[in-house]
């Protein structure tokens, strides 16, 4: 049976550039069928102005994050807690940086001008992206699992999260060093037209179905399931706890392991919140994506722009991050006012912390005991009080 045609499916992205295109083989008739390569239609020109947007947004947000947590008030976070939102950012920096360039570069070019090795780079490079930005959201919540259910395990958290982190990242560069081997740039025969593809790398088309299969469980099904996982046990017992208080079950608030504390209250709002963002922002593309591999078929019958749509919401989710960490982070946003100041040329950043402080409905004191789940000092005020470092 002729195996004349090569069709691109890209793990990290399933349905990205998409092509269809003859390539060499014996077996093929010597003349094979007129072929028009594709082009930057509209749906592509939208595609790439909408990830434009979403490039500028999502580097000066997650760049003030990083910034924040590293050298402003951030740092007031405490020390368990700093690498997981630096490494939060910095992986959505990743897809800021790698992913959104190289697609919108991509569908301007339509075919591939970077030659075979550039082709192998930035196709691992996008899938080691994608991995590390999930795998740190998984630390995150079983940071989260943790700090609820083990809260005096907490004594050695910072040590913890620092070897999860080291295996989250370890992990991504080993699930995407695949993509070094079986990707290469092909010419097209018959026809002036190169791209990067998996072609010749699978003999049998199963195989590159269960290779994306495996990237698709790696990437989505297994991270979702330990979150899942995860936050089941926080509000189950969450609401246990709700339960005893209204029959009549009370303790001290510093006295045990029992009564969750506001500000670990307050961080783990958060951290559900960037869970859920990420779940809804990709599971439409991937579950398009999987239904693809199993039936090629669609990709000719459903609307181009669909596969666009779905590709910048998902990217969206590398937005939502750095926005969700200001709206529970009192100091990202004071840093935040701070920057547009000094770029402004203005000074008056005490005032500045004050009324961005005033417009959260919290005083100075109170947005560093909302934070306490992750302050390195204790903080005492007339107003607001917070718990013990040691304990969150």
């Amino acid at each position: 049976m002729s195996r004349n045609l090569s069709l691109w499916v890209p793990t990290a992205e399933p349905l990205q550039n998409t092509y269809v295109f003859y390539v060499h083989n014996s077996s093929a008739s010597p003349s094979p069928p007129p072929w028009d390569a594709p082009s930057f239609t509209v749906a592509a020109r939208c595609r790439v102005a909408a990830t434009l947007v979403l490039f500028i947004f999502a580097a000066i947000s997650n760049l003030s994050v990083l910034i924040s947590v590293c050298w402003g008030r951030g740092y007031r976070l405490a020390a368990h807690l700093r690498p997981l939102i630096a490494s939060l950012a910095t992986a959505d920096l990743m897809m800021t940086f790698v992913v959104m360039p190289l697609d919108a570069i991509w569908n301007i070019t339509v075919q591939w001008y970077a030659g075979d090795f550039m082709c192998k780079l930035l196709c691992f490079l996008k899938l080691f992206a994608m991995h590390a930005a999930v795998f740190i959201l998984v630390v995150v919540s079983l940071d989260r699992y943790r700090a609820i259910l083990r809260p005096l395990d907490s004594l050695d958290a910072g040590l913890r999260n620092r070897r999860m982190l080291l295996v989250a990242w370890t992990l991504s560069l080993l699930l995407a060093s695949p993509q070094l081997f079986i990707f290469r740039a092909i010419k097209a025969d018959g026809a002036d037209f190169t791209q990067c593809v998996t072609h010749g790398s699978f003999p049998h088309r199963w195989q590159e179905t269960a290779y994306n299969m495996f990237h698709f469980v790696t990437l989505y099904v297994f991270p979702l399931l330990v979150m899942i996982f995860c936050y089941t046990r926080i509000l189950t017992k969450i609401n246990g706890q709700m339960h005893r208080s209204k029959d009549g079950e009370h303790s001290l608030r510093r006295s045990g392991t029992d009564i969750i504390p506001k500000a670990r209250m307050k961080t783990l709002k958060m951290t559900i919140v960037i869970v859920s963002s990420f779940v809804i922002c990709w599971t439409p593309y991937y579950l398009l994506g999987v239904w693809y591999w199993f039936q090629p078929a669609i990709i000719q019958r459903t609307p181009e722009y669909v596969h666009h749509i779905l590709f910048v919401f998902g990217n969206l989710n590398t937005c939502c991050d750095p926005v969700i960490y200001g709206f529970y982070t009192a100091s990202f946003r004071a840093d935040l006012a701070d920057m547009i100041a000094c770029f402004r040329g203005r000074q008056g950043n005490n005032n500045l912390t004050y009324s961005v402080d005033h417009l959260s409905g919290q005083c100075p004191g109170a947005s560093r005991e909302m934070e306490s789940d992750l302050s390195s000092s204790r903080t005492f005020s007339p107003v607001c009080t917070t718990e013990q470092p040691s304990l969150e």
